[in-house]
């Protein structure tokens, strides 16, 4: 089974991951952000991953300490439970419809971080998340499990729908990139040998 658990502690936030790549889509999320909650679990929902995040930060300061390093968290646990790499499909890709929304989400487990963020949102917060942390989110999933993700957001209209189709192209995509291939049995997926 592809587990991990990620204990991650700075002076501004403690967090506890436990991750199950092949689980179920059974999630028990605090972040202290209940919009963040939300997206997390319908994540864990649409990737059968089956996920815990605890976390407590520096909220009453700001929340950007707090997304950020469970993204980062998050990130590790992905990055710790998937090893080597070897037999997944490493790449990814979902197009989510979310009513009048639409997300548009591509990834590759490749070892080369970088994200392409291409998203607008009109409303500041959503809920009781800042939406400019949003894209924080995604950057530091992205360096720490070293994927090039590409996000692309062509149209929406309201900022709830449109987050969410997000997270759940997200979910869906990294689903893909992480499944296994039977032809690939024990194989790393790059010419290199190495991820």
């Amino acid at each position: 089974m592809r587990k991990s658990k990620i204990e991650r502690k700075t002076k501004e936030t403690a967090i506890k991951i436990e991750l199950n790549v092949d689980g179920k889509g059974k999630s028990k999320i605090d972040t202290g952000i209940k919009f963040l909650n939300h997206m997390l679990e319908l994540f864990a929902k649409h990737g059968l991953f089956d996920l815990s995040v605890k976390a407590k930060g520096d909220l009453e300061i700001d929340q950007h300490h707090t997304v950020e390093d469970i993204g980062i968290a998050i990130g590790q646990a992905f990055d710790k439970a998937l090893a080597k790499r070897k037999g997944i499909a490493r790449a990814g890709y979902f197009v989510m419809p979310m009513d009048e929304s639409l997300a548009i989400v591509a990834i590759d487990i490749g070892g080369r971080p970088f994200l392409k963020f291409d998203a607008e949102f009109k409303d500041k917060i959503v809920g009781d998340l800042k939406t400019e942390l949003i894209e924080e989110f995604f950057q530091a999933f992205a360096n720490n499990l070293k994927v090039n993700l590409h996000v692309r957001l062509p149209y929406g209209k309201t900022t709830h729908h449109r987050t969410e189709a997000i997270f759940k192209g997200f979910a869906r995509a990294l689903s893909m990139a992480c499944s296994t291939e039977k032809r690939a049995k024990g194989q790393i997926p790059s010419t290199k040998g190495k991820i």
